[in-house]
């Protein structure tokens, strides 16, 4: 079926008046104490925010919904058509006018604390634990006491499992979106070491204090380009060989222009505590988690989910088949596959 150029047009405004509303701020945490103990003293946490608070009459906040990003993304990411427009828009699921959407940068990422910043290698050592206690510390400052619903895709469905057995009760929901309640192993694992190893192992690293990107920061782009997209959509977006090519040279290039490594290494790094599955009968919470079969970093022959979420005491698991309109990893962005799902999740909430 072929989408109408009107369709388009409304889409795309949808999302730019979505992105227009949105209100950035940040909260500085004085000092923060990380779990390996090393200390960083204000902590700058980013936010984009949609909506408004609304408290019960005992001030607990009731429409608050946190929304967090992936490996390398920012909250802002959000806010385009595909995601914003299908979710947030006016008459749609989680509209804003509604609901109370935070949309953080997480430590590292964006506009918040990161190495890049000036300490490079000298700052602390964050994981995902840190990350969660530091987007509770953002929800404090900005008043927040409750959530309706944590969201998060990849890196951020991962730290939605960890709040549900760090902060059991502080949400009604959880929706973690492409992950597994489980430590990253097996060809995961692998393909983020080989990440961190073409950065470290280049000589122009240097530590950390690099004059000019190194070279092998090319390189581990190439493997988060493989990790992140999959065979039918890499095969539509470059059917011939001279198409493959430029594709993947071009995306390498922007990603060498744009990328800082030692943001790149801390971020990948910073995964190495995750590890829910010891604490899976602590997440109280409803779980609706989805993910797709085209997934290269969560493939389904694994049987991962099959095996944990029965141990998930209100947990609810979804395969999304592979199709022309999944994504491969990049599934967990694309609402208009998956919102029937969270539409069904979310009025079952009490």
């Amino acid at each position: 079926m072929r989408t109408s150029p009107l369709f388009f047009l409304l889409a795309l405004s949808a999302g730019t008046s979505l992105a227009a509303q949105g209100r950035e701020g940040d909260i500085v945490v004085p000092t923060f104490r990380f779990a390996n103990g090393q200390v960083l003293d204000n902590v700058k946490l980013h936010y984009t925010v949609l909506g408004q608070p609304r408290r019960d009459a005992g001030g607990t906040t009731r429409n608050a919904v946190l929304v967090l990003h992936g490996t390398g993304g920012t909250g802002s990411g959000f806010l385009g058509a595909g995601f914003a427009g299908e979710l947030f828009g006016p008459g749609k699921l989680l509209d804003t006018t509604q609901y109370f959407v935070i949309l953080p940068d997480n430590i590292g990422h964006g506009k918040s604390s990161k190495p890049s910043d000036g300490l490079r290698m000298k700052f602390p050592a964050y994981g995902y634990t840190d990350m969660v206690h530091l987007q509770h510390a953002l929800l404090q400052g900005l008043g927040v006491n409750h959530l309706r619903l944590v969201m998060g895709t990849s890196m951020g469905c991962m730290h939605a499992w960890v709040w549900g057995y760090t902060y059991p009760t502080f949400a009604d929901g959880l929706v973690p979106l492409a992950c597994a309640p489980t430590q990253i192993a097996g060809r995961n694992r692998m393909m983020r070491t080989m990440i961190r190893d073409f950065i470290t192992q280049d000589p122009d690293w240097k530590g950390g204090d690099y004059t000019s990107p190194p070279r092998g920061l090319k390189a581990a782009s190439g493997i988060l380009y493989m990790m992140t997209s999959a065979p039918l959509v890499q095969h539509r977006q470059a059917p011939t060989r001279d198409r493959a090519d430029s594709t993947i040279r071009t995306y390498i290039e922007g990603r060498f222009r744009a990328q800082d490594p030692n943001d790149m290494l801390y971020q990948f790094d910073a995964s190495s505590d995750y590890d829910p599955s010891p604490h899976l009968e602590k997440v109280t919470a409803p779980v609706l988690a989805i993910n797709s079969a085209d997934d290269l970093v969560n493939p389904p022959e694994l049987g991962l989910m099959e095996r944990l979420m029965p141990r998930v005491a209100r947990g609810k698991y979804i395969l999304i088949p592979t199709s022309e309109r999944t994504r491969g990893h990049g599934t967990h962005s694309q609402p208009a596959i998956w919102g029937t799902y969270l539409a069904e999740f979310v009025k079952g909430l009490k």
